[in-house]
């Protein structure tokens, strides 16, 4: 009795008697794809340039990136403001002015005018790869050598029982570290290439890599920004790419003219980018900037021009950077359906409005949001702390201005675009519409439950409708090959204005029924 999948079998046209069984697939299921992952764009000092490297933790910035320093656009500093707010997964590109070189080292022999056996070069520009050593020891299995390579916070690379005599050995070290040995993988630190030596090799040294640059001495704003095209050439921000970010943060970028650009990119990706004026600009300034970029919509959340002083412990000094790093992190920690408005943010020492005791008024912050900017400052509504002072993004529209709106367009945006990938190439019959109707209405069922939708006027009305019926797919449609369904979702409300209606006085009438204990 052989077993189908539902599909392969024509069930019009068995001739043979028999018992024929077929597998059914069993219903759509959506889950939600991640919305807390972070896109990056800045500096580094080791790790691929102008592409995307998922960071999965603290060590993994001391030993991809280096440690952080004083410098504009350092990814290593943002990354310890990150881990402070609680962003824990960070997509980042890191960008070069292609000044960067590769550090870079030779291993000699032993012969009375020593010549080069092996050119070694780190397997990534940087000034990190300074920190590379190399040495060849005898090898554990007789006539053989060991080349070992190391570099601090990771496991030295050993590539063990290299065979061979004179040329051949160092024939056989170059494919070890380019190839692998045994059960050892090729490196990941550095790159070999043959030398002219034909005479045993030094085992009583070790070699120090040197002349690794990180290239961001003439790093500037449009350097993060990038330009477009396919995978492989693609720069700066738009490497972000498929990388599934639903934030964005060009750290320390402060061009508003380059507004209208990344807006258009956060649109296209589903990313909410953050942008920032100048240090020490004015909302006024920053506004009329924002204006005449031309940027409204959605996916750009921009701050005025008041940065914030940082406490950065590994170099022991207080440093000036954007505020959008702190938003950032902030906002890549919240569910989807969370403003940033009023949200203590931590590991902020002052702005520079706070630093100059010129807290903004309640007029400044109303001109601050009516100009679709954002601000952060102390105090918040909520008390004494560090937060976010309007929630709105660049949009010019009431209906998608605040922040919920963006990061809930764009998580449930993506989810759907990430769930129905199988659809395409099936043919449109009723159950596949149920199917996709079915899984549709399941995934926002759960979003209800878990309080990230509904009508807080009417909380026991479902909050959603999915249709995907003959009156959105007519003949034509359908003949052409389109499907459609209409999805309706109700956002909950984030609160901007609490108004409290106070009634006091002697004469004033209590009819409650709360009776004093």
């Amino acid at each position: 009795m052989p077993i189908y999948q539902v599909g392969q079998l024509n069930t019009t046209a068995l001739s043979a008697p028999g018992v024929y069984l077929q597998i059914q697939p069993p219903p759509m299921i959506i889950n939600g794809v991640p919305s807390n992952v972070l896109g990056a764009v800045g500096v580094g000092s080791w790790g691929p340039v102008n592409a995307p490297t998922l960071c999965g933790g603290p060590s993994d910035v001391t030993r991809y990136l280096g440690a952080a320093q004083v410098r504009k656009y350092d990814l290593a500093t943002a990354f310890g403001i990150w881990w402070l707010l609680g962003a824990t997964a960070v997509q980042y590109v890191r960008v070069t002015d292609g000044t960067d070189t590769a550090a870079a080292g030779t291993l000699m022999d032993t012969a009375g005018t020593p010549a080069i056996g092996a050119h070694l070069t780190g397997f990534y520009t940087g000034s990190l790869g300074n920190n590379i050593g190399a040495a060849i020891t005898t090898g554990t299995k007789q006539s053989t050598y060991k080349l070992t390579i190391t570099m601090p916070n990771l496991q030295p690379e050993v590539f063990d029982n290299i065979p061979g005599t004179g040329a051949t050995f160092w024939t056989n070290l170059v494919n070890a570290v380019n190839n692998g040995i045994g059960t050892r993988g090729p490196s990941q630190l550095v790159i070999a290439t043959i030398g002219v030596s034909t005479a045993t090799p030094n085992t009583s040294t070790t070699y120090a890599l040197t002349g690794g640059a990180d290239g961001t001495t003439g790093v500037v704003d449009s350097t993060l920004v990038g330009v477009d095209g396919i995978a492989g050439v693609r720069k700066g921000m738009y490497c972000l790419r498929g990388t599934g970010s639903q934030v964005g943060c060009l750290v320390d970028h402060s061009d508003i003219t380059a507004a209208s650009t990344v807006l258009a990119l956060g649109l296209s990706e589903g990313i909410y980018f953050g942008a920032q004026g100048q240090p020490g600009q004015n909302y006024a300034t920053v506004a009329t900037a924002l204006n005449t970029a031309g940027a409204d919509g959605y996916g750009l959340k921009v701050f005025v021009g008041d940065w914030i002083t940082y406490q950065d412990n590994t170099n022991n000094q207080q440093r000036l950077l954007g505020p959008t790093t702190f938003w950032a992190g902030l906002q890549a920690s919240l569910s989807p359906e969370k403003s940033s408005l009023n949200k203590p943010i931590a590991g902020i020492v002052t702005t520079q409005r706070v630093a100059q005791n010129q807290p903004y008024t309640s007029g400044e912050i109303g001109f601050v949001k009516t100009s679709r900017l954002d601000c952060i400052s102390n105090p918040c509504p909520g008390g004494a702390y560090y937060g976010c002072e309007t929630g709105v993004n660049a949009s010019s529209n009431a209906a998608t201005l605040g922040d919920n709106y963006t990061r809930m367009t764009n998580y449930i945006a993506l989810t759907l675009a990430n769930a129905f990938g199988s659809v395409i190439g099936e043919n449109q019959t009723t159950d596949l519409r149920t199917d996709a109707q079915t899984a549709m209405q399941a995934f926002l069922m759960n979003l209800w439950k878990a309080k990230m939708i509904g009508d807080v006027n009417n909380p026991t009305k479902v909050p959603f409708t999915v249709d995907i019926s003959s009156d959105d797919n007519t003949d034509s449609q359908v003949a052409a090959g389109y499907m459609t369904a209409n999805v309706a979702v109700k956002y909950l409300s984030v609160v901007f204005y609490f108004v409290i209606n106070l009634q006091g006085g002697q004469t004033v009438v209590i009819q409650s029924s709360v009776q004093q204990s």
